[in-house]
């Protein structure tokens, strides 16, 4: 009686962990990046049009059709005034997309604050993030970046958590390239810079700010891309079970 009993206690142990594993990620963070992702489509969408309406970019204070520029897009303007070297232009939408631009602008910003705020207090920030002494030699972070660069699809271990390559990453997107953007963005505003001048000003100028505000949204455009395809290339279910449920798949098991 007692030997079955034992059995009994033994094969309720063994499907425990399944239903009492910690999720990858907390509903927090899942709830944030989901949100984020859909502000960065409208920004991304928003900012391809309201740079079609100007494809032109300066440096300084001022900058209009009739000064010399530091870089032009090759492609045609949505505004007739704005010559581009085409002979046609792009019909304008420039109305909706600064409107969309603002406010997928500032819903990013308050998510970013949320997330932040919640990493530093709960200790997500610390453990998932900030990489370990270990992982921060010469060695490990070659391989990581050599890995990326082939897309190698990474091993099992690391739908549990995340390398060190990943880990530098995602702090300088986090507390570099998503500050400036928003320091930059800021400091295109009239309204905002009529106010706190030395935003623009620090950074050499309205325009100065426009053209550091396109940069970074390419490198940000390029993390999103890169982190799109290693998503895939780890295990695209897995992953994104994981990022909806918090579930993903058992440590032992391929993603």
């Amino acid at each position: 009686m007692q030997k079955h009993m034992a059995d009994s206690t033994w094969s309720l142990v063994d499907a425990a962990p399944a239903a009492t594993v910690a999720p990858r990620h907390s509903a927090l963070v899942r709830i944030t990046h989901w949100i984020t992702a859909l502000c960065l489509l409208a920004l991304l969408l928003s900012g391809i049009e309201i740079v079609i309406s100007h494809p032109r970019f300066y440096w300084g204070e001022t900058g209009n059709p009739m000064t010399p520029s530091l870089f032009d897009l090759p492609i045609p303007a949505s505004r007739p005034w704005v010559n581009t070297g085409y002979a046609f232009v792009l019909p304008d939408q420039n109305g909706w997309s600064r409107n969309l631009h603002f406010e997928a602008a500032w819903a990013v910003i308050f998510t970013g604050l949320a997330y932040v705020i919640s990493g530093l207090f709960g200790g997500h920030l610390r453990k998932n993030l900030v990489p370990a002494g270990a992982g921060l030699t010469r060695r490990a972070l070659s391989k990581d970046i050599a890995n990326h660069l082939r897309f190698r699809r990474p091993d099992a271990a690391e739908a549990w958590s995340y390398n060190v390559l990943q880990r530098v990453t995602y702090l300088l997107v986090i507390f570099v390239l998503f500050p400036l953007a928003i320091w930059t963005g800021l400091a295109m505003s009239p309204a905002i810079v009529s106010v706190f001048p030395f935003l623009a000003t620090v950074l050499g100028g309205l325009q100065s700010a426009r053209t550091i505000h396109f940069f970074v949204s390419v490198l940000l455009v390029l993390f999103l891309l890169i982190h799109v395809i290693m998503v895939c290339r780890a295990g695209f279910s897995n992953r994104m079970r994981a990022m909806i449920t918090g579930r993903a798949a058992s440590r032992n098991e391929n993603p």
